[in-house]
């Protein structure tokens, strides 16, 4: 799940630290001077007292210096200052401070709510019970030289009071803490002060209780006129803030590029975005032609699919944007397109639509497996820094034409499915992987070639009799946002420090991850997206400023230059605007999981149409199921109410029923633990996804995602449903109850974490099978491109007969046994699976295999070498090879290993079972034991043969024993079975 890099610039945290006063060489703290120009403080405070709301005759102030006592009732009467205030200044010998009241000398009191005042030293002012810190008779700006009108935004600090603390340009600094500053309009506040003759002047900003604003240290350097400080951001000569704003009434321009195209009856959309004086945050897309008459649908992205339409029938599409005040552009140009036939039924023979308990899976890298074509090689921005150009060694190197290349070796080793990354346009600096998705509606063309595009690599594995199960992404896009849905206006500084880093901005440039850009030779990642200078319509807060940090290198970190979710880059109707907190709570499913990973608001129905569309381009495309990355982020009630029923939908559309009912989904739910339930949460837990909903929640879809959790929480592991699907009733098959399946099967993640022994996988895989829809359809393996057993961060090393032995069991064991690429050959045994940019990719679990490939290979059948030369032969001549070619050929023969429940009732024996599937003619029933002996008692009498050494034993009183084979060796004695298949191995013999 989390195989992503960890940049080498750790996502930088903004500080909000309270800063005090550091102007001009002044270093301020609690005994020195505290500004440049300033005396220090003395045992005097002047109170001034604000009159206006009391309309009192006269004001007296009762008060107790710290340590001391009360003057008597009703205290000292205050004299006049300036308009609507009065002051009284206060001996207060060695006291840092006093309590006081005020009253009117005839009974009537201002206490604070009962409370009293706490006051300091220096100047105070109380006014409507707030207490600041400055003089509010002081300079008014109303004298005849120049004047600075100031305008400082406290919308982001929170700030009750704001004063003013400046000196003209060759000037004194105002006394601390400078002069008060009035409200002006909500989250303004206003200071006009006189500059004689200086024409600038510098300032600080404080709270009046010691929290200061100095600019990071350096103070503001204002002009005369009018100027706004917000976020330390100067705008000279501004317009007044708090002025009335104007209506908006421009329209958005008119979209354009409008093109539709249709596969079949279903047609897909596209435009450029619109722009607009503030924000397009619509499209009304027309449709006219057809029986339907005219259709309008609200679309959120710049790409809208189609589906359902009339076969043969000319539709039409036009496209207008909208602003948030309802301004409407004028429609763009028509599009016109024909709808085609509906797709017919698969042809008799393909892979496609049968039961994928038949396919043993290969998992590969596509970008790491094998290099057809050198043109599409990329190495990325990371590509020195990382190590790999030392090695000759991009991070895209392998590539579809590799992969069409070899399929005959993946054939060779009897495998009949392939799982491949998601092959979408990534974007990031290091998304060779694919996890990074940018445009989902491209194929990444550092995959593609002439002649071998993503729909040939399909054609190719499907002329073979071999499916393509594509890696999917429903819960995130890159950082960079997606394209037609959402992508940030620009991220952060391109400065002198970072312009080895950022590539410059290219005017029109549209990123596709394989142009190179000229100047430093590598592709374009950043060009479009990064500035020198804010851009319009920027909704990043504090955007492009210093936030104090500096990066390993030592270079100055910005505000916005990385993606966050709290910093209003992202929209938060398209996004989540919160970092994980808890792994099983329920903010794992609705918050970013790291930078690169911005994570989609996947409860909103523009997401959901923008998914549910690019994904539709790949069903239509001919692939054979999906593997689902982080599929726990997503709540189950959106899986279950959203994705799961568009996917059978549009399979089921464009294939037929029966194809819908095999293609194969299966989601990747993180839960890294060893125990049934994830830490106690069935929201967190893999055998969860496995059913439907069984009550109904809100309809809306965000309301709902919560009413589930917390329903589903409070249930607890006790009360959720149970299935006897995988099992065996005695030694009967019975008709699996698939009505509360939800759709989506789930990769073992229990028997993963445990495969550091395949006894202890085996233990705890049957011991969560009654929570499991069914089983049987389980994806089983030992480790990945994320993980080994146990969390293990690095590939599997226990040795070829403890891989022998996990073999055996998953070949033979329900479920459906997944390899990744190279283990086979112990490929990088023992080395980290992932360590980002920050070392070389060959030293890695996802090293290049290509090396191991080179020359040619033929397969005659699954698990059977025609042909093979070069380097491939010597791979296909290794130990735990040869295993697993007979492994494969022995369950292809055998229906109870693909399909079959299973029992251990009546059986003794560490790694014993027995498994049985019927289906009309087929009967199919067989004993298994894997590395130990066992005894098998109360089976039906007759001949059992076993697979591996062709062992024949003739049962009449229902009981079988079978010696020990030895560790990664099996027996597996089926009754009227086929005999010996395949030849002796190290292992199997």
């Amino acid at each position: 799940m989390r195989r992503r890099h960890r940049h080498r610039l750790l996502r930088p945290l903004v500080a909000f630290a309270a800063v005090t006063g550091i102007f001009a060489t002044a270093t301020p703290n609690a005994d020195s001077t505290p500004l440049e120009g300033t005396s220090a403080a003395s045992a005097t405070t002047t109170v001034f007292y604000y009159t206006k709301t009391k309309n009192w005759p006269a004001t007296y102030l009762h008060y107790a210096p710290d340590g001391g006592s009360w003057t008597t009732v009703p205290g000292v009467r205050m004299e006049t200052a300036c308009t609507d205030w009065v002051k009284e200044t206060v001996d207060l010998g060695s006291a840092a401070g006093l309590q006081a009241t005020f009253n009117n000398g005839s009974g009537t009191w201002d206490n604070n709510g009962g409370t009293n005042y706490a006051l300091g030293t220096g100047t105070v002012t109380v006014k409507d019970g707030v207490v600041a810190h400055s003089d509010p008779c002081a300079d008014t700006g109303t004298g005849t030289g120049n004047q600075a009108t100031v305008y400082y935004s406290t919308a982001t600090s929170g700030w009750s009071t704001a004063n003013l603390h400046y000196a003209p340009t060759g000037g004194s600094w105002t006394t601390v803490p400078g002069v008060g500053m009035e409200s002006a309009c909500t989250g303004w506040w206003k200071r006009t002060v006189d500059l004689g003759t200086a024409t600038t002047l510098k300032a600080a900003f404080n709270n009046g209780n010691g929290v200061w604003d100095n600019n990071n240290g350096g103070d503001y350097a204002l002009g005369s006129g009018t100027t706004t400080v917000k976020d330390r951001t100067v705008t000279a000569g501004a317009a007044d803030p708090c002025a009335a704003q104007a209506p908006d009434t421009q329209a958005p321009t008119t979209p354009t590029g409008v093109t539709a195209s249709a596969t079949g009856t279903s047609v897909v959309v596209s435009w450029k975005p619109a722009t607009d004086d503030t924000a397009v945050t619509k499209y009304q897309l027309t449709r006219t032609g057809g029986t339907e008459g005219t259709v309008v649908t609200d679309v959120g992205s710049t790409v809208w699919s189609d589906t359902g339409l009339a076969e043969k029938t000319t539709y039409t599409y036009a496209v207008k944007a909208v602003d948030a005040a309802g301004n409407t552009s004028p429609a763009s140009s028509a599009a016109p397109v024909t709808t085609g036939e509906k797709a017919p039924a698969p042809a008799a023979g393909t892979p496609l639509g049968t039961d994928p308990r038949k396919d043993p899976i290969y998992f590969v890298l596509t970008a790491r497996f094998y290099d057809g074509d050198t043109s599409n090689d990329r190495g990325g921005s990371q590509d020195v820094t990382s190590g790999n150009a030392a090695n000759n060694d991009p991070m895209f190197r392998g590539d579809f034409k590799g992969l069409v290349g070899k399929l005959d070796y993946i054939k060779a080793l009897g495998f009949s499915a392939v799982w491949i990354t998601p092959v979408v346009l990534n974007r990031s600096d290091y998304d060779y992987h694919g996890y990074h998705g940018y445009d989902f509606y491209k194929v990444d063309p550092r995959l593609e070639s002439a002649g071998a595009s993503y729909r040939d690599l399909i054609n190719a594995a499907h002329a073979k009799g071999m499916k393509i199960y594509q890696d999917v992404v429903y819960n995130h896009s890159s950082r960079w946002g997606a394209k037609g849905l959402f992508t940030p206006t620009v991220y952060g500084v391109r400065d002198t420090q970072w312009s080895w880093y950022y590539d410059e901005k290219n005017a029109g440039f549209d990123y596709d991850g394989l142009t190179v850009e000229p100047k430093s030779g590598k592709s374009y990642y950043n060009g479009d997206l990064w500035s020198t200078a804010e851009p319009s319509g920027n909704t990043c807060l504090n955007w492009g400023k210093p936030t104090g940090g500096k990066s390993p290198e030592g270079y100055t970190l910005y505000n916005c230059q990385w993606p966050s979710p709290t910093s209003g880059m992202f929209p938060k109707a398209y996004y989540h605007q919160c970092w994980i907190g808890n792994w099983e709570g329920e903010d794992s499913r609705s918050c970013w999981l790291h930078e690169d990973l911005a994570d989609f608001n996947t409860e909103n129905a523009t997401v959901q149409n923008y998914l549910i569309g690019a994904y539709d381009k790949y069903i239509d495309m001919g692939v054979d199921g999906f593997r689902v990355d982080t599929a726990v982020h997503i709540p189950r009630v959106t899986w279950n109410r959203r994705f799961l029923p568009a996917i059978h939908d549009r399979v089921t559309q464009r294939f037929g029923a029966d194809a819908a009912k095999n293609f194969f989904v299966f989601g990747e739910v993180g839960a890294f633990v060893n125990d049934k339930w994830n830490r106690g949460s069935v929201n967190h837990s893999a055998q969860f996804f496995t059913w439907k909903e069984r009550k109904e929640y809100s309809a809306d879809d965000e309301k709902a995602a919560i009413e589930q959790y917390d329903y589903e929480e409070q249930l607890g592991t006790g009360n959720q449903p149970t299935s006897a699907n995988a099992f065996l009733n005695g030694n009967s098959y019975h008709t699996p109850d698939r009505s509360q399946f939800s759709g989506m099967n789930i990769i073992d993640m229990r028997m993963h974490m445990n495969f550091g022994d395949a006894q202890n996988a085996y233990n705890n895989g049957k011991d969560s099978d009654d929570s499991v829809n069914d089983a049987t359809y389980n994806v089983v393996y030992v480790d990945s491109h994320d993980y080994g057993p146990n969390k293990s961060s690095t590939r599997y090393s226990g040795g070829t007969d403890a891989w022998a032995e996990n073999m055996a069991l998953m070949w033979t064991f329900r479920g459906i046994p997944t390899l990744y690429y190279g283990s086979e050959i112990e490929f990088q045994k023992g080395k980290q699976i992932d360590c980002g940019p920050t070392c070389p990719l060959a030293g890695t679990g996802r090293a290049y295999y290509g090396d191991h490939l080179a020359g040619g290979v033929t397969a005659s059948d699954f698990g059977t070498v025609a042909s093979a030369s070069g380097e491939v032969a010597t791979t296909l001549a290794q130990p735990l090879v040869k295993h697993l070619q007979r492994l494969n050929r022995i369950r292809r023969a055998i229906p109870a290993l693909q399909s079959g429940q299973y029992s251990t009732d009546g059986i003794t024996g560490s790694m014993a079972f027995k498994r049985r599937y019927t289906s009309g003619s087929t009967d199919s029933f067989a004993l298994v034991t894997v590395t130990g002996g066992a005894t098998y008692t109360g089976i039906p009498n007759g001949t059992y043969t076993d697979a591996v050494t062709g062992d024949v034993k003739t049962v009449s009183g229902g009981t079988l024993s079978v010696a020990a084979p030895g560790k990664g060796n099996l027996r597996v004695y089926v009754l009227n079975g086929p005999g010996k298949i395949g030849a002796d191995g190290p292992y199997l013999k």
